[in-house]
């Protein structure tokens, strides 16, 4: 997450370049093992005619992969331009772009920005943020019906592996900075706009999360 009103370093860290890169990684391989997890999980759930909305989403490619699944529309929130270029791009290659529309938002921020969608995704977003709370929060009162969310997970080895990527990016004058914030600040945040947990699945790195508005 980057660009308008971004945490500080982000800029440095998800530009042009990252952009290409994830464009290129994506077409050669598909969607990683934690993204395609989110999209089996949505897709068994049901997505048809249902609206998504992914909160610094990249180049989109789990928005290409829930339309193909059966969404009817998809709104990519980002506070980085870098990744419109590939973004559309790709949304061209699988002729989607009627389908789909990216906006230049700060969700955390400003969540009036975005209309409200039934589904809410955000995969590896939340550890871009310096305040998961605020973050989460935001995207869960845009959610109608389910958030789906993944993160790193709150363990010894991946704090470790922060603390060296945040180290790096010291060296390299960079402020961007990753975090690894408590589970239990997520799921409040996500419980407090009366959201409920659906999944919870531990990865080696990536934990991911689902939470569903309960109906009457």
């Amino acid at each position: 997450m980057s660009g308008c009103c971004a945490p500080p370093g982000c800029t440095d860290f998800f530009d042009e370049d990252a952009a290409r890169r994830d464009a290129r990684r994506y077409r050669r391989k598909g969607l990683d093992r934690t993204a395609q997890r989110i999209v089996d999980f949505l897709a068994a759930r049901g997505l048809q005619g249902g609206t998504v909305l992914e909160i610094g989403g990249g180049v989109g490619a789990i928005q290409i992969e829930l339309l193909r699944a059966g969404a009817e529309r998809t709104v990519g929130a980002e506070i980085s331009p870098a990744y419109d270029e590939e973004a559309r791009a790709l949304l061209r290659e699988a002729r989607l772009e009627e389908r789909a529309e990216r906006r230049l938002a700060n969700v955390a921020e400003h969540p009036e920005a975005v209309e409200p969608a039934d589904t809410v995704v955000m995969h590896r977003v939340v550890c871009c943020y310096p305040d998961a709370e605020t973050l989460v929060g935001a995207a869960a009162g845009r959610a109608r019906s389910r958030l789906v969310l993944s993160f790193p997970r709150e363990r010894a080895l991946t704090r470790l592996g922060i603390r060296l990527l945040n180290r790096v990016m010291r060296l390299r004058g960079s402020d961007f900075r990753a975090y690894v914030h408590p589970v239990g600040t997520i799921v409040g945040a996500a419980r407090a706009r009366g959201l409920e947990p659906v999944l919870e699945h531990r990865g080696f790195v990536w934990q991911v999360a689902a939470f569903e508005r309960p109906t009457a």
